[in-house]
Order: C-alpha cells, then structure tokens, then sequence
C-alpha cells in the first residue's frame, strides 16, 4: 500500500479545503456529542432525559434531508456548506453563554441537538455532492474513504480530548472551543477556489422543460422518481437500510455487554469503541489505496464479516474475545460506509446529486426503528439472543444480495 496513492485525491486543492473544514467540524461535533450528554446527566440525573436529548439530532433527519438535497441541485452547494458552519457556530456560541450566565437547563441541550440535527440534514447532501465536483469519478472511492478515515480519527481522538477539558476548563469553555473550531471550518472553505454551482446548461434544461424553476417539492419528488429507476441505487440503499436495522443496534446496546455479560466498568467500554474506530480508520485507508477494482466484491464482504463478527461476539461472553471482533466489525463498517456512498454518486447524474445523498442521509433518521425493537427484544430474550438474531439476519441478507443481485457483486 503506497501513501500517495492512499491520498491521491487530497493532491486536488479544493476537496484537500473542504476535506479539513469537515476535519475540524467533526472533530467539534465529535467533542460536543460527548460533553453534552455529562452535561445534561449531572444537570438531571435522569438517564430518560440523556436519551431524549442524544436522540435529538435524528429528529431533523427525517424531515429535512429530501429538502436539504432539493437545496444542493438547486442552490450554491459551497454556500450552503458555509452557511451550515456558521450556524453550528452560532448554535455552540449560544450554549457557552447560556452556561456562563447559568441558565442552561436540559430542554436548551434538547433545542441544540435538533438544530444541529437540522443543520446536518440540510448541510451533509450540499457537501457529499461537492466531492465528485471537484475530484471526478475516478477518485471519488479514494474521497469518500479519506472522509471516512477523518471521521474514524475524530472518533478516536476527539471525545477523549473532550473528556479531559470537560474536568479542566468546564463544559462553557469547550463549548466555546467548537464555535471557534466550527468559524474554522469556515475559514478553510472559503479557500476553495470552484463556485460550487453545478454546470448552468442542465440548469437551464430544467428550467426550460418545466417553464420555470421547478418548486422545492417537485424537485424532491423528481429525485424519488430518479432513485426508482435506478436499480443499482436503490439495492444499495437497500444494503445502506439493512445495515442501520441489523448492525447499528449493537452500538447503543454494547452497555448490556459491559456490565451484565462482561460485568466491567465505562472504560472497558471505551476500549471496544477504540478497537472499532481503529478497525475502521485501517479499513478506510486501506480502500482508499485499493483503487476502483471489485468494489462491489468489498462490500459484500464487509457486510459479511460485520455479521460473522456480531454471531461470534453473541455466542463468546468474554470481554477480550469481543475486543478483537472489534477490529473486522470497524472493517466492516468502513467498507459499507466508504464503498456504498462512492458507488452512488458514480451512478448518479450530476444535476440529482444532492437529492440522492438527502435519501441516502436518511438512514440516519430511521435508527431508532432498528434501535428501538433491539432495546425492548434484549429486555425479553437477553443482549446475547438479541444481537446473535441481527446478526444471522444480516448473514442472510448479503448472502441473498450476493445470489440475486449480481450487478452489485460486478460493481468495480
């Protein structure tokens, strides 16, 4: 594996800007993900409140990320991308104040979450259509697995820095450090010299073919047509869907584990999500140095062995055991995360770009549904039976995709 085919699309000035703007970003949101949810338990005590508020920033997703899309092929994706930077500023600018004056109360934490929810909806479609603007469809599996990287990084890394500040300058202070964090991602992309329009000529087409500029809602019901006749889309949407209702839930449960399976403390847990983020960043580099060959093969095999890795984590109780399932699980998870998105915006025309990420983002929104019934089933049936059941239903669903489906399996 050679570095510079690993970064190969960071050597393009404009994705290299827009790559550290969301560098920085993430990082901030990454940080405040963790202090927010101390902040509100030593606030309440109330673990049904620490969930309402961590749950917060799905709300938005379902209903606002066809419209975010509809804005991408409509607008100016590098302004929309800005003006999502200054408002999560603004929005972590007006939780310091609300600290340091002491007013701050859980419901301010709850309106925060959903206003970011909702600037992530209306902000994430504009910024996943710039990439393929800026660096072609050749390298677009290199920038989509360089993203991924970052992001596994800043999972790595952040929360723990954001964990010693919290004991050191408080919760207000490192609020205060995201808002400036998130003003510098602005400043990074406004170093990024494309226009962020898409070409005018299609543009125009649409505009000639309806009359005039097409409303919003039109615009979100023409990207819904266009995904459903798209068969190589929607199958892998599909895959996107199965793995948030099959493989997610294990994240939200993995506290079960813990402390009734494995009978261990907080930090032990924090080593498993270390041991994935690190499966995943490995995983991330290592497709993005892979190139454009078999693609489609990598992914059904990194839906495979997130499957294997959950029936093996279920039927093992034994912590050190799970830690190293952890490692193909984070695999499995870069694959799906980094391959799936490329292979969509390869098949995507320019001009729907931005509407098929907002259907793709709403996997995001739709978690619950997968987390909900896996939290009531390992009520009933235990943690163990819960997981090793998604996982065999995952199993089966590759297998399926891989028999019926083979121009995923032919995707290069």
């Amino acid at each position: 594996m050679k570095l510079a085919e690993a970064i190969e699309s960071l050597k393009n000035r404009d994705f290299l800007f827009l790559w550290l703007g969301s560098l920085v970003l993430m990082s901030g949101m990454q940080m405040q993900m963790l202090i927010r949810g101390y902040l509100v338990y030593e606030l309440e005590r109330s673990g049904v409140l620490l969930g309402l508020v961590s749950a917060g920033t799905a709300i938005p997703m379902l209903g606002l990320s066809l419209f975010g899309g509809a804005f991408a092929d409509r607008l100016n994706r590098k302004r929309i991308v800005q003006f999502g930077q200054v408002t999560a500023s603004l929005i972590a600018l007006a939780v310091f104040l609300l600290i340091e004056t002491g007013y701050i109360k859980w419901f301010h934490l709850l309106a925060a979450s959903i206003l970011q929810g909702a600037v992530f909806a209306l902000m994430m479609p504009a910024r996943q259509a710039l990439v393929p603007q800026f660096v072609g469809k050749n390298l677009l599996s290199n920038a989509f697995a360089i993203n991924a990287a970052a992001m596994s990084a800043t999972t790595l890394v952040a929360p723990t820095i954001a964990g010693v500040l919290y004991d050191v300058v408080g919760p207000g202070n490192v609020y205060l450090l995201i808002s400036t964090m998130s003003l510098s991602a602005v400043i990074l992309t406004v170093c990024i010299r494309h226009s962020g329009e898409i070409e005018a000529s299609k543009i125009n087409r649409r505009t000639n073919l309806a009359g005039k500029t097409p409303a919003v809602f039109t615009d979100i019901k023409a990207g819904i047509r266009y995904v459903l006749g798209q068969p190589l889309i929607q199958i892998l949407m599909i895959m996107a869907l199965a793995s948030t209702l099959l493989v997610m839930p294990f994240r939200f449960l993995m506290p079960i584990f813990v402390v009734d399976i494995y009978h261990l403390g907080p930090e032990s847990m924090g080593l498993l999500v270390s041991v994935m983020g690190g499966g995943s960043l490995f995983g991330s580099i290592y497709i993005a140095a892979h190139g454009n060959r078999n693609r489609g093969k990598l992914l059904l095999i990194g839906g495979f062995l997130s499957g294997v890795s959950l029936l093996l984590i279920s039927a093992v109780p034994i912590y050190y055991f799970a830690a190293l399932m952890m490692l193909p699980l984070g695999l499995g998870d870069a694959g799906r995360r980094t391959i799936s998105m490329a292979l969509i915006m390869e098949s995507t025309d320019e001009e729907f770009r931005g509407r098929v990420m907002s259907i793709f983002m709403l996997n995001f929104g739709l978690m619950p549904l997968g987390v909900l019934p896996a939290g009531i089933a390992s009520d009933i049936f235990g943690g163990q039976v819960t997981i090793g059941a998604l996982a065999v239903g995952m199993i089966l669903f590759i297998g399926c995709v891989w028999v019926l489906r083979p121009e995923v399996r032919g995707s290069q």
